[in-house]
C-alpha cells in the first residue's frame, strides 16, 4: 500500500497573502501592458520589429515547456521535434482538410502531448546527459521521419502556401476578424496571448501542489517515491504538458511562415529553447520569457557585425551562463535583497 503525502499548512498573514498574490497578477500587467500597449505604439509601423517581437513571443511560449521538464530535473532537446509535429499536424489539416486554424492550433498541442507521453513512458526512465541525448535524437528522429514519407508531408520540399486563419465566431458573434495577407498586428497579438496564457497557466502550475510534487522529483525522486508519490505518472505529465506547448508553438510558427519544411525546426532550435530558461533563471516562471527577449535582443543589436553575428553572439551567450549561472532574474533578486536589507537597516 502507498502512502499519501501531505503539504505542510502554511500559515501566512493577511499583508502577506496580498503581497504574495499580487506580485505575479502586477508583473503579468506589467507584461501584458508593455507587449500589448507599448510596443504597438512605438513600433507599430515598423513591421521588421513587429515580427521580432512576434517571434519572441512565441519562442517564450515554446520555452515555458522546457522550463517544466528543467523543473523534474531532466534536460529536455526535444522541444524542436515536438514543435514540428504540431506544424505538420496544422500543415496538413489546414491545407488538405481544410480544417480551421482555430481547431488546429489546440489539437495540434494535443497530438504532440499524446505523442510525448507514448514517448516520454520509457524514456523518461533515463537521467542527466543520457536524457539529453535520447531527446536530441527524438528532434533528428521528426525531421528525418517528415523527409521519409513525401505522400504524407511532401518531403524536403514542405507544405507551402497554408492559407491564413479565418475569422473565428461564437453564436453568429465574430470573436476574433480573419486574418489579411500583410497585416503583421494579428499575429503580433495572437502571439502576445499565446505566451501571457502559457505564464499564467505555468505559474498557477508551478504554485499549485503539483508543481511542489515536481520539484520533489527534480530533488529526489527515490525519496518522493518512498513518500507515495507516483514518480513515473508525475514525469510523464509534466513531459506531455511541455510537448503541448511545443505543438501549440509549432503550429502557429507554421501559420506564420504560411509553410512547414523538415529544417523549419531544428536540433539548435532545442538548444536555444534550453538556453533561454538558463539565461532567465531556471528558478522563476518568467525565466525563458526574460531570456527570449535578452538573448534576441542582443542577436538583434549585432546584425552589423554580418558574418560575425553568430560568433559574438554565441560568445555573449557563453559568458552569461558563466557569470550568472542562475540567470538574470537570480541577479536582479540578489540586488533587490541587499537593497531591502540595507534600507531596512
Amino acid at each position: 500500500m502507498q502512502k499519501t503525502i501531505s503539504m505542510p499548512n502554511v500559515n501566512l498573514s493577511p499583508s502577506e497573502q496580498r503581497s504574495s498574490s499580487l506580485k505575479p497578477i502586477g508583473l503579468g500587467l506589467l507584461i501584458a501592458a508593455g507587449y500589448f500597449l507599448a510596443i504597438p505604439l512605438a513600433f507599430g509601423a515598423n513591421g521588421y520589429l513587429l515580427n521580432v517581437f512576434t517571434t519572441m513571443a512565441a519562442v517564450s511560449f515554446i520555452s515555458f515547456g522546457v522550463w517544466l521538464t528543467f523543473a523534474i530535473g531532466r534536460i529536455n532537446l526535444a522541444q524542436a521535434g515536438f514543435a514540428l509535429i504540431g506544424a505538420y499536424v496544422t500543415a496538413i489539416l489546414v491545407s488538405r482538410l481544410g480544417v480551421s486554424f482555430w481547431i488546429c492550433l489546440p489539437l495540434s498541442g494535443a497530438v504532440a502531448a499524446l505523442l510525448g507521453g507514448l514517448i516520454g513512458w520509457p524514456v523518461l526512465r533515463l537521467k542527466g546527459v543520457y536524457f539529453a541525448m535520447i531527446t536530441l535524437c527524438i528532434t533528428e528522429a521528426c525531421r528525418l521521419t517528415a523527409l521519409s514519407f513525401p505522400a504524407l508531408t511532401n518531403g524536403a520540399q514542405g507544405i507551402v502556401d497554408l492559407p491564413l486563419p479565418s475569422e473565428l465566431s461564437l453564436f453568429g458573434l465574430t470573436i476574433i476578424p480573419a486574418f489579411e495577407k500583410g497585416a503583421r498586428l494579428p499575429f503580433f497579438y495572437l502571439a502576445g496571448t499565446l505566451m501571457l496564457l502559457g505564464l499564467w497557466f505555468m505559474w498557477l502550475l508551478d504554485t499549485s501542489r503539483v508543481g511542489a510534487v515536481f520539484r520533489s522529483l527534480r530533488q529526489n525522486e527515490d525519496l518522493a517515491s518512498s513518500l507515495g508519490i507516483n514518480v513515473a505518472k508525475y514525469r510523464v505529465v509534466a513531459f506531455m504538458v511541455s510537448c503541448f506547448y511545443a505543438g501549440v508553438g509549432g503550429a502557429f510558427f507554421a501559420t506564420l511562415q504560411q509553410n512547414v519544411y523538415p529544417t523549419t525546426f531544428q536540433v539548435l532550435d532545442s538548444v536555444y529553447f534550453m538556453v533561454y530558461c538558463f539565461v532567465g533563471g531556471l528558478e522563476f516562471v518568467v525565466g525563458p520569457l526574460v531570456g527570449a527577449v535578452v538573448m534576441m535582443s542582443s542577436f538583434e543589436l549585432l546584425h552589423e557585425f554580418q558574418r560575425y553575428q553568430t560568433v559574438i553572439f554565441s560568445g555573449l551567450m557563453i559568458l552569461c551562463i558563466l557569470l550568472m549561472p542562475n540567470g538574470i532574474l537570480s541577479v536582479i533578486k540578489r540586488r533587490s535583497a541587499k537593497l531591502e536589507e540595507a534600507s531596512n537597516a
